[in-house]
C-alpha cells in the first residue's frame, strides 16, 4: 500500500522525507522508492519545452498526473495546481478535484498569506494541500535566494505559520536561506521540504531530470547530479545510428524466422 498523508506528517523530526518529481509512468515506476512523487508544473519545461511554468495548463497537469498514477505503487502523489487555476476558491476546489480524480493524493499551490483562504477552502473540501514558499516559479521574475534580510525572513516565517493554520500538511521551501529554512522547520508543526534551502528541512525534493543529468538548459546550484544520463543517451543513440547505417543492427538474434519448410513452400509458390 502506498504512503498516505498521515505517514508523511509522522516523519517530521524522525525521518527525512524524500521527494522527486515524476511526470510519466516509466520514470515514476523507477523512482517509486521515494516517499513522495511530485507531479510538478516543472513538467512544462523539462517535458514540453516551455521557457517557464507560466504556459502549463490544467489539461497538462491532468495528463501528467494520470501518467504518474499509472506508474506508482508506493509513493504519495502530489500534483501542482498550475498558474491561474486557483484564482478563486471555486476555481481552486474544482481544479483540485480534477487532479484528485486523475490520481493525485494531494495538490500543491504557491504563496503565503495571500492564498491562505484558498488553502482553507481546499482543505475544507477534504483535499490535502502542500504549500510552497520562498521562490515562487509561477510568478518569479528572476531566480534569487529568498529570506536574506531580517524583514523578508520574518515575512516568510509568518507566511509559513499562516498557511500551516490554513491546513497544509507540508510546505516546500524553495531557495530559502538555510538559516530561515531552519527556523521555519522548527516553528511549524508540519514537515518542510527543501529545494535549495539547506539540510535542516524535514525533507528534500529535486527535479528528477536535474538529478539524473537529463535536462541541460538550466543547471541550478542546488541540484546535485547523481548521473549524467544525457551523455550516455547521446552515446547510445550515436552507436545505434552507426550500426543501422553499417547494417550491423539488426542481427540474426533480433530477427524472427519462418519455419524452414514453410519458407521453402513459399519460395516455390512465388518462383
Amino acid at each position: 500500500m502506498y504512503k498516505n498523508i498521515q505517514n508523511i506528517l509522522e516523519m517530521k523530526g524522525k525521518e527525512k522525507i524524500t521527494v522527486l518529481t515524476g511526470y510519466d509512468s516509466t520514470m515514476v515506476a523507477l523512482c517509486d522508492q521515494v516517499d513522495v512523487i511530485l507531479v510538478g508544473d516543472s513538467a512544462g519545461m523539462v517535458m514540453l519545452g516551455y521557457e517557464d511554468t507560466s504556459s502549463v495548463t490544467m489539461e497538462d497537469m491532468i495528463r501528467f498526473t494520470t501518467a504518474a498514477k499509472n506508474g506508482r505503487k508506493n509513493s504519495l502523489i502530489v500534483s501542482d495546481l498550475p498558474i491561474n487555476s486557483y484564482k478563486t476558491e471555486n476555481d481552486a476546489i474544482r481544479n483540485s478535484l480534477k487532479l484528485i480524480e486523475a490520481g493525485a493524493d494531494a495538490v500543491k499551490l504557491e504563496g503565503g498569506k495571500e492564498v491562505a483562504e484558498i488553502i482553507k477552502s481546499i482543505t475544507e473540501a477534504k483535499i490535502p494541500v502542500m504549500g510552497h514558499l520562498g521562490l515562487l516559479p509561477q510568478t518569479a521574475q528572476k531566480y534569487t535566494v529568498q529570506g536574506k534580510t531580517k524583514e523578508s525572513a520574518i515575512e516568510l516565517i509568518e507566511d509559513a505559520k499562516i498557511i500551516t493554520e490554513s491546513g497544509v500538511f507540508s510546505i516546500v521551501l524553495e531557495m530559502v536561506s538555510s538559516q530561515v529554512a531552519r527556523i521555519i522547520t522548527e516553528k511549524i508543526s508540519v514537515p518542510t521540504i527543501g529545494i535549495g534551502s539547506g539540510k535542516f528541512c524535514d525533507g528534500q525534493v529535486l527535479v528528477v531530470h536535474d538529478m539524473l543529468g537529463l535536462f541541460e538548459k538550466i543547471k541550478p546550484k542546488f541540484a546535485k547530479r547523481y548521473l549524467c544520463l544525457s551523455d550516455e543517451i547521446r552515446n547510445a543513440v550515436k552507436s545505434y545510428a552507426v550500426e543501422v547505417k553499417e547494417e550491423k543492427f539488426p542481427s540474426i538474434e533480433h530477427e524472427f524466422q519462418m519455419d524452414e519448410s514453410e519458407y521453402t513452400k513459399l519460395r516455390e509458390h512465388i518462383d
